[in-house]
């Protein structure tokens, strides 16, 4: 754990050096694609006030000033399976977003999709020294956190403080300057499989780049797509990617639970290949250009002409129609839905005080899905797109680059963690833990 700690604070430090040379690098490494954008900060640029973008974006200290995606290799489930592979594409997407902003990269901040996150929630309670609270203080309350076991090879992707209470006032987001006698804190620790961190330093070293951050793709996909009211009341992200499908909720602005469902829009593309018996990439765009999820009468009637194996296609030339496309996709996406439902389930979402699910993602733009998924996660869903970024080409304003959006927001403004405060290293007691969300409305 303070292993981890000491990089963490290493790579804040580092991000911080890059943007005060003015560039850096955002990686999405997905299973379907590998996006790479370039940001350049350069003080507060004048915005216009149609864009319609909040505070909350955090885009008045940067724009996009090179972008560039290229298809994903060596990665399944959202985690590095072929590391030379996964390498060559992050060179790739590297090399062209460098192309086009004309900037050499040094530093990158990347997002990972993978690696079973875990969520933990923690609680701890300290004396003040003086009358009021200083920043002391806040470090001494947030190393007193009973740190939980996290197993054998687990790694913390995020320890960020959700909550302080002076004496009997809670649901402050800064205690410091603060009067009172007792501090007390609520902590969301996030985790993920230690392998995956490692194969992802790897493979961004072996492109001559140093990583100054790394965030888990669910907690970067909330930040883009969910609005202000919806962070505050409580709501989930659920962003549908192409090997995994990330839940995250968010309340009073913080994250306070993460998952993942090892199932994505790339499964769907698979039953498709099986079902038609056509290659991947037929499949695939079959998907893309006829896919839904809900039939209607019509659908009889609309016919998709399909080719097969051989590359000859007046000899493989044939026809299905639409409603049986949609036989294929439709019970995958509900088996995709089926897992998310279990997950917000278990993690006590009924109990917040607004039951808002975004959907977001690649795969949340099959069409009928807004039909398809309120029977199945609850009346209040939307499709959510992530919020605009100055400079971001038009190509990449879509679903599918919630992470990569959200993952701007992060750099620009990454929220305070554990490894902000001067902690004593050799605080990490070893004691309860709590599921996150129930923790949560315990204490709130």
């Amino acid at each position: 754990m303070s292993d981890f700690y000491h990089t963490q604070r290493t790579m804040r430090a580092m991000r911080a050096a890059a943007i005060q040379r003015g560039v850096i690098a955002i990686l999405d490494i997905g299973t379907s694609k590998i996006g790479c954008l370039i940001l350049r900060f350069d003080g507060p640029p004048r915005m216009p006030e149609a864009d319609g973008i909040g505070s909350l974006a955090g885009q008045s200290s940067f724009r996009v000033i090179g972008a560039a995606t290229t298809r994903s290799r060596g990665v399944e489930l959202g985690e590095s399976r072929a590391l030379q592979e996964t390498e060559r594409a992050i060179r790739t997407a590297l090399q062209a977003a460098q192309k086009m902003a004309n900037v050499r990269v040094d530093h990158v901040i990347a997002c990972i999709a993978g690696g079973s996150p875990r969520s933990y929630g923690l609680a701890a309670q300290v004396e003040l020294e003086d009358d009021a609270v200083t920043e002391s203080d806040v470090a001494r309350v947030l190393a007193a956190c009973d740190v939980p076991d996290l197993g054998e090879g687990r790694e913390v992707v995020h320890a960020q403080p959700v909550n302080f209470a002076v004496d009997h006032r809670s649901g402050l987001i800064d205690p410091r300057g603060q009067i009172g006698t007792h501090l007390a804190c609520d902590l969301h620790l996030l985790t993920v499989d230690a392998a995956v961190i490692q194969n992802l330093i790897y493979c961004v070293k072996r492109c001559d780049l140093e990583l100054a951050g790394v965030a888990s793709s669910s907690y970067v996909s909330g930040i883009a797509s969910l609005v202000e009211d919806e962070q505050e009341l409580g709501s989930a992200c659920i962003d549908m990617g192409g090997g995994a499908t990330g839940v995250s909720i968010f309340l009073k602005r913080h994250m306070i639970y993460a998952d993942s469902v090892r199932l994505g829009g790339d499964h769907v593309t698979r039953d498709i290949a099986a079902g038609l018996q056509v290659p991947m990439t037929t499949a695939e765009r079959i998907k893309t250009f006829h896919g839904g999820a809900i039939a209607t009468g019509m659908d009889d009637r609309e016919m998709i002409e399909i080719g097969g194996e051989t590359g000859d296609w007046e000899k493989d030339r044939r026809k299905v129609s639409r409603a049986e496309l949609i036989g294929i996709i439709r019970p995958r996406v509900e088996e995709i839905l089926e897992e998310v439902r279990a997950r917000l389930d278990a993690a006590g979402f009924d109990h917040l005080p607004s039951q808002q699910v975004v959907l977001t993602g690649g795969a949340s733009q099959i069409p009928g899905l807004d039909g398809l998924a309120p029977r199945i996660l609850g009346q209040q869903v939307r499709i959510g797109r992530p919020l605009r970024v100055q400079g971001l080409p038009q190509a990449a304003t879509g679903a599918a680059f919630a992470s990569a959006v959200g993952l701007c927001l992060f750099a620009a403004h990454p929220q305070d963690e554990w490894w902000d405060f001067e902690i004593p290293s050799d605080r990490y007691p070893v004691k309860s833990l709590r599921r996150a969300v129930k923790w949560f409305r315990d204490n709130w």
